[in-house]
């Protein structure tokens, strides 16, 4: 009878132990949020899909990109027309996100819009038109299944921030903890790079550009110009600006109505050094000079249609795009140009969106940056070459693109080079980026992560048991078994008349 209870208590024991193992230490269930930035640009939009660890580090979410869609035809702006439409043209790449997304956080996913300079210019020229744009947009993502958190108009200030946060995120200049899912369960890599230096960043769209850094000291002499973030349990405080109608498009939209301003034969035709020769191209006049650009240098012309020839010469080109930019005024210490305000550059700067997009269809983008006087000599090939052996060489690439690649990579030089003040010197500080990782580089992951500070943190997946619990059942149920097996040994040991006299 005892060897029996012995057997069975033993085994119990055993179950008991190996049961409380295997529950205990099985993989978690992933805690992951989902979040939805749409980027609405100047030329195009696109939706971006993020998710994070509900559990935070330091109160800000730690996020990733995990989608991102293209939405066909126009950005949201160039619905100005037919306002109706604009909400509608988004619905397939949200579509796109809801499979993305599991279908049993649909609900609780927030849905931002953050409209940019394309945006800001029709504000400024139509402000009936932009809101009923807005209002479009809004009746759409309110229709999804996700949970919409608002569709506005970001200020060009809170573009260049957002943009800096995502540069110095995914180059790890937050010291942040970055999650990798393996196994069902989470790994942590901490960065290793130094908290104490971060990257510029240098964003250009098609309507604006933006600069963003941390000055080595913090001047009083243009506060509007600062911006105050805290991120990842540090405080940080960057210098901004944003240039409405210096983004590569509206800049050669100012640079066509300056030329046609000067223009000393007064008829129909334009001699342009920034296309390529052999390339025309003709513009409505009207049209033209609707855009809040350019309208300040409209006039009356005797014609309605302007025909665009190109001379191909880079020395001109540049020449012309400096004048659009006005070195003379400066109420500052310094300034970069237009009368702003612009601190000495400091540290390494990542540049993106436009710069990274012009500048690698020029092979400018490698990882060890090229001298200032290779990327001029480049861009003055390229513009050297005539339309039509251009045109057969890149023939996958729409036309109005194509022919517009050597007056971006000029004005691209001529920002950094005449606006900025980059020299031969620090020229090699700049990188051209499209994507850190997975992640592309631009201002949405920015603004998730500044949003996610708003979002409560949630405690991670626990086990079944508490830790002091868990040790403690362990504990009881070895000692169980192992009084067992030294009682069994005790009596099997024991002298043969005892053990009869036991039984």
């Amino acid at each position: 009878k005892i060897l029996l209870i012995l057997g069975f208590l033993s085994t119990l024991a055993a179950i008991a132990l190996i049961t409380v193992a295997v529950t205990q230490n099985q993989p978690l269930p992933k805690n992951i949020k989902y979040g939805i930035v749409l980027d609405a640009g100047s030329s195009h939009t696109n939706l971006y899909v993020y998710e994070w660890p509900a559990e935070k580090e330091n109160d800000t979410g730690v996020v990733q990109q995990v989608e991102v869609c293209k939405v066909e035809g126009p950005g949201i702006s160039g619905y100005s027309q037919s306002t109706e439409k604009a909400g509608p043209s988004l619905v397939q790449c949200l579509r796109q996100a809801e499979e993305v997304i599991p279908l049993e956080q649909h609900q609780e996913t927030p849905v931002y819009l953050g409209a940019t300079a394309g945006m800001r210019l029709l504000r400024l020229e139509n402000k009936d038109a932009a809101d009923k744009v807005l209002s479009s947009v809004e009746k759409t993502l309110r229709s999804a299944p996700f949970n919409f958190q608002g569709a506005r108009i970001i200020s060009g200030q809170e573009e260049g921030a957002y943009g800096w946060i995502t540069i110095n995120y995914l180059l790890g200049n937050f010291k942040q903890v970055l999650y990798h899912w393996q196994s069902g369960w989470k790994k942590f890599l901490h960065s290793l790079k130094s908290i104490s230096e971060t990257s510029g960043a240098l964003d250009l769209g098609g309507a604006s550009t933006q600069i963003t850094f941390v000055p080595d000291e913090i001047s009083s002499e243009s506060p509007q110009n600062l911006l105050y973030f805290r991120l990842y349990g540090k405080d940080y405080r960057v210098y901004t600006h944003s240039f409405l109608c210096y983004g590569k498009d509206q800049a050669l939209q100012q640079k066509l109505a300056r030329d046609l301003q000067a223009s000393i034969s007064g008829n129909s035709s334009l001699f342009d050094p920034c296309f390529h020769q052999g390339y025309q191209r003709t513009i409505s006049i009207s049209d033209f000079f609707k855009n809040p650009c350019t309208s300040v240098e409209k006039k009356q012309f005797p014609f309605s249609q302007l025909n665009i020839e190109g001379e191909g010469n880079y020395e001109k080109c540049r020449r012309n795009i400096q004048n659009l930019f006005n070195k003379t005024d400066c109420p500052y210490s310094s300034c970069s140009f237009n009368g702003i305000y612009l601190p000495p550059l400091q540290g390494d700067f990542g540049a993106f969106s436009a710069f990274y997009f012009v500048m690698n269809f020029l092979n400018l983008t490698s990882e060890v940056p090229f001298t200032l006087d290779k990327v001029a000599s480049a861009i003055q090939r390229f513009c050297a070459r005539p339309w039509h052996e251009v045109k057969l060489q890149y023939h996958q690439i729409k036309e109005k693109y194509l022919s517009e690649y050597c007056f971006s990579g000029a004005y691209i030089l001529s920002l950094l080079e005449n606006g900025y003040e980059f020299t031969t010197e620090n020229w090699q500080r700049i990188h051209f980026l499209g994507k850190i990782g997975s992640s592309d580089a631009g201002w949405t992951l920015g603004y998730m992560l500044n949003l996610t500070n708003m979002i409560p943190a949630e405690d991670p997946p626990a086990p079944p048991l508490s830790y002091g619990s868990y040790v403690g059942l362990m504990v009881l149920c070895s000692l169980v078994l192992v009084s067992v097996i030294l009682l069994a040994w005790l009596l099997f040991h024991k002298p043969k008349c005892l053990q009869k006299g036991i039984v």
